[in-house]
């Protein structure tokens, strides 16, 4: 089942016009989007819940998520990460 995360094949279409991803294709990549989404909403509910976690952990674990995120989009788009002009 790991495997199936592991691989190289790509998750993610390429933009068609600028720099970065676009929306995922398969289910690897929806499941890694759904996370993040749900990682930086529960990030953000437990900072406003009367300070749980303090504001400077809570921007740090959000920078490290949104950082891990960047990288496995990056790695998984087809065709790479270029600009792609008009």
């Amino acid at each position: 089942m790991l495997g199936l995360f592991f691989g190289k094949e790509p998750w993610f279409r390429a933009k068609r016009f600028g720099y970065g991803a676009g929306l995922p294709f398969k289910w690897q990549g929806w499941a890694v989007l759904g996370f993040y989404i749900l990682a930086m909403t529960g990030l953000g509910l437990l900072a406003d819940n009367d300070q749980a976690i303090p504001t400077i952990a809570t921007v740090a674990l959000m920078l490290i998520i949104t950082s891990i995120f960047v990288v496995i989009v990056r790695n998984h788009t087809e065709g790479g990460w270029k600009w792609r002009g008009l």
